[in-house]
């Protein structure tokens, strides 16, 4: 899904973890910076198709993607944020999969 046109690949982690490693393509929005002009800016249309992830979507690089507890994962935050701001197309990118398995690139100054 991340490549079709009309999709972004939200990473909402802090931008020192995003610019350790992040999945190529990605947009980054911190968070805490999520507010109304930052999302407007960032995804004018609320019908895009918003792909999330966070540190629990990946294991095998606790550096740049840190172990959270499920329930305490950015995507929850996250999609109940865009959610409520009326973001209705909004999925996780996946489940938990061990960063050297997984088929998606990425980038940044810890990427190999």
């Amino acid at each position: 899904m991340m490549s079709e046109p009309g999709t972004i690949v939200l990473d909402a982690r802090s931008a020192e973890k995003f610019g350790e490693l992040h999945v190529k393509g990605a947009t980054n929005l911190s968070f805490p910076d999520i507010t109304v002009a930052s999302l407007a800016k960032l995804i004018p249309d609320k019908n895009t198709r918003v792909l999330i992830y966070c540190n629990n979507n990946f294991s095998g690089a606790e550096k740049p993607f840190p172990a959270k507890m499920v329930s305490a994962s950015l995507n929850l935050s996250t999609y109940v944020t865009l959610y409520d701001y009326g973001y209705r197309n909004v999925y996780e990118l996946g489940p938990n999969v061990r960063l050297q398995d997984s088929k998606l690139p990425f980038e940044g100054t810890l990427a190999k």
